[in-house]
């Protein structure tokens, strides 16, 4: 049962960063340098693939595809936190061969580090709000009507691709596996590190926020 949660996490992970990395460069290649209609088409594929994979991966693992979605449920002592590490190296091993596969798919070279510059005060802010958001998202659909989970993080993260000047990452696996794609959807590595502390410190901030929020 277990190894077929860490594989439903890495193949979800994976099938996640196709659908971000996938999406951005068909989305820049077709919009004729209007990155407006680039980043729409970025956010609705995001938004797509996001709903798919919660709804079909969800009974198997509980569709977490992000170290912070994990911490936040082992905080919450809702899973172990040898499962949890477990949960972690598959999504960010699956969100790594996500990208690469992508590139295959079109044609770009397997290995690249992105050029991307993502830093500075208002996207750390960026992040770190649209994690608490997305935590927000999870625990109050769990709380109020679960069915309704993933269509309220396809749409919340379809929204935070426009709604935050970061474009909503709010995920280390996604940024560790964007940071290895020079495309419409990359980071600089570099500036990965403090993607994740933001994401880390608004996970351990949002769980007791929302745990007193949505208490019985």
């Amino acid at each position: 049962m277990l190894t077929r949660k860490i594989c439903a996490e890495a193949l979800g992970t994976a099938l996640l960063l196709i659908g971000v990395v996938g999406s951005g460069i068909m989305g820049e290649a077709l919009s004729g340098g209007n990155t407006a209609i680039a980043l729409l088409a970025n956010a609705i594929a995001t938004g797509c693939m996001l709903y798919v994979i919660i709804t079909t991966l969800g009974p198997i693992s509980g569709a977490h595809f992000n170290p912070a979605v994990t911490l936040a449920f082992a905080l919450r002592c809702e899973i172990t936190s040898r499962h949890a590490a477990l949960y972690v190296t598959a999504q960010v091993i699956g969100g790594i061969l996500g990208v690469w596969l992508t590139h295959i798919m079109f044609d770009q070279a397997i290995l690249q580090l992105s050029t991307t510059d993502r830093t500075g005060l208002p996207l750390w802010v960026s992040e770190g709000f649209a994690t608490f958001g997305l935590l927000f998202v999870i625990f109050g659909g769990l709380k109020s009507n679960a069915a309704a989970v993933p269509t309220l993080v396809a749409l919340y993260i379809t929204g935070a691709y426009w709604f935050t000047s970061s474009t909503s990452f709010a995920n280390p696996a996604v940024s560790i596996a964007r940071g290895l794609s020079d495309t419409f959807a990359g980071i600089n590595p570099d500036h990965v590190p403090m993607f994740i502390a933001i994401q880390v410190v608004a996970t351990l901030v949002a769980v007791p926020v929302l745990r007193w929020l949505f208490r019985a």
